[in-house]
């Protein structure tokens, strides 16, 4: 089932983020998604000690920055283990900054 990449990261992941900011600060990074596309956008999420909050824009200070487009986002929320590493090795997933990171992002959607 398609997610709504507006409402995920507008209203689902700061929603999630406030319930749960302890556990939202043990991942210990700030993401700068850039998703293009439909339905696309840019978002800053920041999960340290100074967090968390999720926000539109991009007000640069990542540690980890991810780009691709809104369809390969969808292929990655779906199955972040399996499809993050093929669409990053297929070069439709772009990592800047700490790779290491990326690996820790499924947390964040465990959160919800």
């Amino acid at each position: 089932m398609a997610v709504d990449i507006q409402n995920l990261f507008n209203t689902e992941i700061p929603a999630a983020i406030a319930k749960n900011a302890d556990a939202a600060k043990e991942v210990g990074a700030k993401y700068q998604f850039v998703i293009t596309g439909d339905g696309g956008g840019e978002w800053f999420i920041d999960l340290t000690a100074t967090g968390p909050t999720a926000v539109a824009g991009n007000p640069g200070g990542s540690d980890c920055s991810l780009t691709m487009t809104s369809e390969d986002f969808q292929k990655l929320y779906e199955n972040p283990d399996q499809n993050g590493m093929q669409l990053f090795f297929a070069g439709k997933l772009k990592v800047a900054g700490n790779q290491m990171l990326a690996m820790k992002l499924k947390k964040l959607f465990a959160l919800k």
